[in-house]
């Protein structure tokens, strides 16, 4: 085993223990904000993981996007809309959360069959591969353009109902305190002058 061999595969146990390790306090601590900032820190670990497949664009672009973009929304929405509120317990809690450990059992199982039986390349043919950004764009603009502008609007739509959940306190209730709301009040003109004179 070379030494960039021996430091790829130290860097990927790495970046692997940070996703799992970041995913799973994702789900299980209680505090929503840290788990926001620690899903920051999952999806820095699978820009990682881009890096180690040469995949220098789609990481670049998981940081700017993920970190950068989607995981700011979510800091912002839950700090503008966190308000405590009492969830009742729910019935059957321990039947639903075995259902959910069988789920995620099968999937790993299933993973793990998949990765076991694949006939991994193990010939590095980097120099043969064409650019990640060439490739990209084109399947973007070919075989994936309407799923590509759907994720967009999907996006568009999710900030502005964060927009309207946070400033529902603001909206007024009655429908002449609503029309009042969207008048503009205009000065006149000879009161505009005169302010401007003084």
């Amino acid at each position: 085993m070379s030494l960039s061999s021996g430091v790829q595969v130290v860097a990927l146990a790495i970046l692997s223990a940070l996703l799992t390790g970041s995913a799973m306090a994702v789900v299980l601590i209680p505090n929503i904000v840290y788990a926001a900032f620690l899903l920051g820190l999952c999806f820095i670990s699978v820009a990682g993981l881009y890096i180690l497949l040469n995949g220098d664009f789609v990481a670049a672009a998981q940081v700017l996007i993920y970190v950068g973009a989607v995981n700011v929304l979510i800091l912002f929405a839950i700090m503008l809309v966190n308000k405590k509120r009492a969830y009742p317990p729910l019935k059957a809690g321990l039947v639903r959360n075995g259902a959910t450990a069988v789920v995620c059992i099968g999937l790993f199982v299933l993973l793990a069959i998949t990765i076991t039986s694949t006939p991994w390349r193990t010939t590095p043919s980097i120099a043969a591969l064409p650019s990640t950004l060439v490739v990209l764009a084109q399947h973007f603009f070919t075989d994936y353009l309407l799923p590509f502008e759907l994720a967009s609007v999907l996006l568009l739509v999710g900030l502005i109902g964060a927009i309207i959940l946070a400033r529902r306190e603001f909206l007024p209730d009655t429908a002449k305190a609503r029309q009042e709301a969207l008048e503009l009040v205009e000065r006149p003109k000879q009161e505009l002058l005169l302010s401007d004179k003084g």
